[in-house]
């Protein structure tokens, strides 16, 4: 017998009152009737409504859900033989004691071996909510913390758990776990799985389901998770009683991994907690290639002949070539010859490389634009044609890319090179060729166009209407004074445009919505570039008002595991890039202004620091306040929706 303490002090248990104590993991009903204490089951045998709500009424215990009526002492419900079992029970000075056999060991259910073989997969990062129908694998989650060897984050809503686990496998190339409880948690998620699939960025969904016995009678929350997730996923199963746990789990993190695509599981309620009957968990020894593969000989020879007949080639890279970029700068330098970036490939060249040219496209500067235009060849690496970019399919195309079907995604090419880009890159690179013959040196060029750019900006500085900063103001301070290898996360709407535009990368890294656009993004971003590199890198999330308050409440989450997160966010009380796409199209501007709260204020009632800044003038000041806050910070600046 275990005696466990369930009150200090007896007296917080009135006479003729009820409450809900725990023992071990036992909750109980405690009651105190006619002087006497017990300690009963906690369940009412009807429907398992907790007693310990409940009230004593003309001297009977009361159930709180249907009113059915027990002894306050225990014993049986009137006539029927259902009474509630009792607890051996003492009260020692003011403290009252419940007595309970001793525990018995945990056996490991099939969810303890699935959890174990995902952290042996490398999946030890997951974000989100524990609920009624995930109470199961949320244990074995809780073991696996326990051990070391996974960070759970919860989150306050699980639309900020995909987010939080898309930007996670964007910046790492490795899946993190989304979670979340049957029915709306999960479809809460399904705009962060389609942020993820859209980018090719891996990521496990693992969600709670009710218990299959009760599937299909329309059961509450009841939602067919495997038939409602069929068109984000790559991977899509059912756990059933007799799956092969261990293997199941391995195949969605191989599919996740190999795809860069969405993985999804469901464990219905009964499931979670069946014992695993020795099954052991597996690991990934064996079961993944290598990926290094090199491309077809004929498509290197024809790329080769290419690249030495052109003189003025110039290299586009996206977010698919963001592990490879020392092979591709290393091959630029040997060429001289400019770089460019998408918008998601954003800082993959520093915007302080002699070579670096910014990004291409509708985010992106002038200097990159140039330099397309006036080139005879371009070698696309790891980059699709979307229209944001804008890179033109009437110069000699030569495409590099890991992804077959991104190949020549929207028109012809020249050259289709399919291989794993390091390696593509070597053999281009180490061939016996002399590629820089006829080569011209653009080095001094792009300098001079660098100065064009920046004396432009200088221009647009000086624009005032004093109705707020100008968004050139805030990230020409951001660019000088943000950390240099800082994490930057951003949203969508003017603000990103004006960031890609104007901030000037040094070496950080970019995560953003890109072929989805999401608003909202940024925030819960922060989240998955924080589990991925902890305090080793700063962490800035940009944003505008729109957007911030999509998922404002997950500030709160920041503060809760202390991540030393950044933000920045242009309030100017509309959906600015949506008014802008009105009169653009001929229509009235119409429902895009906003009402939002005291940032700064928000900032400091969470627990955070919160800054507000209103001039231009205090732009310096506050960023300095904003990175040497210790945890997480907020600077509200309020912008001239017009100066973009």
């Amino acid at each position: 017998m275990i005696w466990h303490q369930v009150l200090t002090n007896k007296n917080e248990l009135a006479e003729n009152r009820v409450m809900t104590v725990t023992a071990g993991h036992k909750d109980l009903c405690l009651t105190h009737w006619k002087g006497e204490w017990t300690a009963m089951e906690n369940r009412c045998p009807h429907q398992g409504g907790p007693l310990g709500e409940g009230s004593i009424e003309n001297g009977l215990l009361r159930c709180p859900w249907h009113g059915w009526d027990f002894c306050p002492h225990g014993g049986s419900s009137d006539d029927f033989d259902d009474g509630l079992e009792t607890y051996p029970l003492k009260v020692e000075g003011d403290a009252v004691y419940v007595g309970l056999e001793e525990e018995p060991s945990h056996k490991p259910t099939v969810t303890d071996v699935m959890a174990e073989t995902m952290v042996n997969w490398g999946v030890d990062r997951v974000f989100g909510m524990v609920g009624h129908s995930n109470l199961g694998l949320a244990d074995a989650f809780r073991r696996q913390e326990e051990k070391g060897k996974l960070k759970f984050i919860g989150i306050r809503h699980e639309g900020a758990a995909s987010f939080a686990a898309s930007a996670y496998g964007k910046l790492t190339g490795k899946p993190a776990a989304c979670f979340a409880i049957a029915g709306p948690g999960s479809t809460n998620m399904f705009t962060g799985l389609w942020d993820a699939k859209v980018d090719r960025a891996p990521i496990l969904a693992l969600t709670g389901q009710v218990a299959t016995q009760v599937v299909g009678t329309g059961n509450f929350q009841e939602v067919d998770l495997v038939r409602a997730f069929q068109t984000v996923t790559e991977f899509n199963q059912r756990v059933e009683h007799q799956s092969n746990h261990a293997e199941l789990m391995s195949l969605a993190i191989k599919h996740a991994i190999l795809r860069r695509d969405v993985s999804h599981l469901t464990f219905p309620d009964q499931v979670q907690v069946l014992e695993a009957d020795g099954a052991e968990a597996q690991t990934p020894e064996g079961r993944i290639t290598p990926l290094t593969i090199a491309p077809p000989e004929e498509s290197i020879n024809l790329a080769i002949e290419r690249i030495k007949s052109a003189q003025r080639p110039v290299i586009i890279v996206g977010h698919g070539a963001r592990f490879h970029m020392n092979e591709i700068i290393g091959f630029a330098e040997k060429l001289n010859c400019p770089v460019m970036t998408t918008f998601k490939g954003k800082g993959l060249i520093s915007d302080h490389h002699r070579l670096g040219c910014g990004v291409l496209g509708r985010s992106g500067t002038p200097v990159a634009s140039y330099f397309m235009n006036e080139a005879d060849l371009l070698l696309v690496i790891g980059a699709s044609f979307s229209n944001h970019t804008g890179i033109t399919p009437k110069k000699p195309i030569i495409q590099i890319d890991f992804d077959p079907l991104a190949i020549a995604k929207f028109h012809k090419i020249d050259v289709a090179v399919y291989g794993e880009i390091s390696r593509t890159i070597s053999l281009i690179n180490n061939s016996n060729e002399d590629l820089t013959f006829s080569k011209v040196n653009q080095e001094i060029e792009i300098s001079e166009r660098w100065a064009i750019w920046r004396n432009e900006k200088l221009k647009r500085l000086s624009e005032e209407r004093g109705n707020g900063v100008s968004s050139i103001a805030v990230f020409e301070a951001l660019t000088r004074l943000a950390p240099e290898n800082a994490v930057m996360c951003v949203d969508v709407g003017n603000n990103a445009y004006s960031f890609g535009r104007y901030f000037e990368s040094k070496n950080h890294s970019f995560l953003m919505s890109g072929y989805l656009g999401s608003i909202g993004f940024a925030l819960p971003a922060s989240m998955g570039a924080w589990a991925a590199v902890g305090d080793s890198r700063p962490i800035v999330v940009v944003a505008g008002d729109g957007g911030l308050c999509q998922y404002l409440a997950e500030f709160t989450t920041l503060v809760k595991y202390k991540m030393p997160v950044k933000v920045i966010v242009l309030n100017n009380n509309e959906l600015g890039k949506i008014t802008k796409e009105q009169r653009a199209g001929g229509w009235d501007k119409w429902a895009t202004d906003l009402v939002n709260p005291d940032f700064a204020a928000y900032a400091v009632s969470c627990g955070g620091v919160g800054l507000k800044v209103s001039k231009k003038e205090e732009l310096e000041t506050a960023f300095m306040q904003l990175f040497a806050a210790q945890g997480p910070a907020l600077l509200e600046v309020q912008a001239d929706v017009k100066l973009i």
